[in-house]
């Protein structure tokens, strides 16, 4: 059969190439579109993103790393060393060097002591942290266990012992609510690219205390060191290290050989003991019984461990002597005295007639005995509650709420360290606002005894008896004298006039009560004079026989004393509580007298 050749009339063929030709424009056009797109990209990156994806490529291969300084030292004004750095040795672990990191850690608890915690912390480290990173299985190895390594170390495939400094408080408990304790965080003052790799550092900051209010000073300045690395984040060589600056030392205000007593003397008791310079305010010794070991915390501290400091219920965690608050009882009775003197609401000569107690309402307000005719010196002296019923009555509640804010109670010290509580110093106003009701007459016959309402920490009342002590000067307690090369300042506030003739009267009044007064067996033979007040904070009701013997513990009396010597010129202040201690004349009354003994007989700073 013949080919058949298809006709195609000449002006389609044109029309079809017309066509093409046409296609062929766009296509070109659109290329030529995204050419040049491409390239105004290009030009774009190249001038006006280099410097952003030039540090991109730097920081995926350039890290910064810390270096932790050296924790600057804390010494006691006579020279002790209170918190020390000390080489502590550390278990690491390298993943990707341990064939079998279960069997490696089996085997390892044969020789030391690992536990459950220190495993689970370890393997949430593992899975953040790349595998030839070294982390750490345990902390502070001992002797035993580093010997053990050593001799047995073939069979650790991984592992290592790591030396680096730790912190260490030679002083145990006795300085711990003073100092506070270290632990892991994030330092103070490093820029923002190493704080994001500060845990490589392996740095500590304070948790309370002195090792937090002055973290600054000690922590000193952190160093760094530039890095190469790989793809895979491992170091292929250092490109520069800037060292780092140790911390400066911190001397304190603390006695050391004072503090250690005032701590023994505490004892297997629950309070607080502080001694103030009534002549600058140092804080010679602060003691709140029971405490914890500081050095438990370094490097973190066991779970159940610190469970059972938190249960505990002599709550040895709580700083008494900042964040107690306790009745201050006849303690407050010298500071009456003297407002009643500087008001004109009594006069040297004046006296009233003592029954043994006071009726207000028809309620009956007792005292411990009968005191007779009974001047402020006597009542001072004996400590008549029934005077001080009736002086607080007359003084009214405005006198008294004024009277005690000013020898600085109701409101915080300004010691430095710890989170200090304000107390309480109750008025008319403070009734409505926390009880809604009106401010009763009644309620003004307990503040004259240190009763009610009013509350104290043990800091506001050596505080308080410094001042009246020095003359009428209010201190503000320091705890620091000096941080690196700075002199820390004396901060003083005159409250009584220079030359006041009243306050001699008080002082003799309290110079009486350890001569012949409440306290007179614990001022019997004391080789300089010194004066004091007991004070009794009642915890529940009495029956009118007076008797607690049946009350359990938690429920008897608060033993307190205050104190200052020597006579006529004084350079130290006392403030004792011990909590259900009973009588304040036969248990914070001979505790004082020894600790005057000590720091007066055996040598100052």
């Amino acid at each position: 059969m013949p080919r058949v050749l298809h006709y195609e009339p000449p002006r389609r063929r044109e029309h079809q190439l017309l066509l093409f030709r046409s296609r062929l424009r766009y296509v070109l056009l659109l290329f030529l579109l995204l050419g040049t797109a491409l390239l105004a990209r290009l030009i774009y990156l190249q001038l006006f993103l280099h410097d952003h994806y030039r540090t991109l490529s730097w920081d995926n291969r350039v890290r910064v790393l810390p270096i932790a300084p050296r924790r600057g030292l804390i010494y006691s004004a006579d020279g002790e060393i209170l918190a020390e750095n000390r080489v502590l040795y550390d278990l690491n672990i390298v993943p990707e060097h341990a064939p079998n990191l279960d069997h490696l850690i089996t085997r390892l608890r044969r020789w030391i002591t690992v536990s459950d915690e220190d495993v689970a912390r370890f393997q949430a480290h593992r899975r953040r942290a790349p595998p030839f990173q070294a982390i750490t299985l345990r902390t502070s190895l001992d002797d035993r266990e580093r010997a053990a390594f050593a001799v047995n170390q073939h069979l650790f495939p991984g592992a290592e012992v790591i030396a680096r400094l730790g912190r260490h408080y030679p002083q145990g408990s006795a300085f711990a609510h003073i100092l506070g304790y270290v632990g892991r965080g994030d330092a103070l003052g490093v820029p923002e690219r190493l704080e994001r790799q500060h845990h490589l550092a392996h740095s500590y900051v304070g948790s309370l205390g002195v090792e937090r209010s002055r973290e600054q000073t000690l922590h000193g300045r952190m160093g760094y060191q530039q890095v190469e690395v790989n793809a895979r984040g491992r170091i292929v060589r250092i490109l520069e290290r800037s060292p780092p600056q140790a911390g400066a030392d911190v001397q304190l205000a603390i006695n050391a050989s004072l503090q250690r007593a005032a701590w023994e003397a505490l004892t297997d008791r629950r309070g607080a003991i502080v001694a103030l310079d009534v002549r600058n305010g140092d804080v010679l010794a602060a003691v709140s019984s029971p405490s914890y070991d500081p050095n438990a915390f370094v490097g973190g501290i066991d779970t159940r461990y610190y469970q059972g400091l938190l249960d505990a219920p002599d709550a040895p965690l709580f700083n008494r002597f900042l964040s107690g608050e306790y009745p201050p009882g006849s303690t407050l009775k010298p500071f009456w005295g003297w407002l009643a003197l500087h008001h004109g609401v009594r006069h040297f000569d004046t006296t009233l007639h003592c029954p043994g107690q006071l009726t207000v309402n028809r309620h009956v307000f007792r005292d411990w005995k009968e005191h007779g005719q009974t001047g402020l010196r006597k009542a001072i002296v004996e400590s008549c509650d029934v005077y001080f019923y009736q002086l607080a009555l007359d003084m009214g509640i405005e006198r008294l709420h004024a009277g005690l804010s000013l020898f600085g109670f109701g409101g915080r010290s300004g010691v430095e360290t710890g989170a200090e509580r304000p107390g309480l110093v109750p008025s008319r106003e403070w009734k409505q606002r926390a009880r809604g009701g009106t401010w009763l007459p009644g309620e003004s016959v307990l503040l004259g005894i240190g009763q009610g309402y009013v509350l104290i920490t043990p800091m506001q009342l050596a505080r308080a008896t410094a001042a009246l002590a020095n003359g009428g000067v209010l201190l503000r307690p320091r705890l620091v004298r000096q941080a690196g090369e700075q002199q820390e300042p004396v901060q003083r506030q005159r409250i009584i006039e220079s030359g006041d003739e009243h306050l001699p009267y008080i002082l003799a009044a309290m110079h009486g009560v350890v001569t012949h007064g409440t306290a007179r067996a614990s001022g019997a033979g004391a080789a300089y004079e010194f004066a004091g007040k007991t004070g009794t904070a009642q915890r529940v009701a009495l029956p009118a026989d007076g008797q607690q013997e049946p009350l359990a513990e938690e429920l008897r009396d608060h033993a307190l004393f205050i104190a200052f010597a020597p006579l006529p010129v004084p350079e130290i202040a006392l403030a004792i509580i011990v909590e259900n201690g009973g009588s304040g004349s036969a248990v914070a009354a001979p505790i004082a007298r020894a600790l005057l003994d000590h720091y007066l007989l055996r040598g100052r700073t």
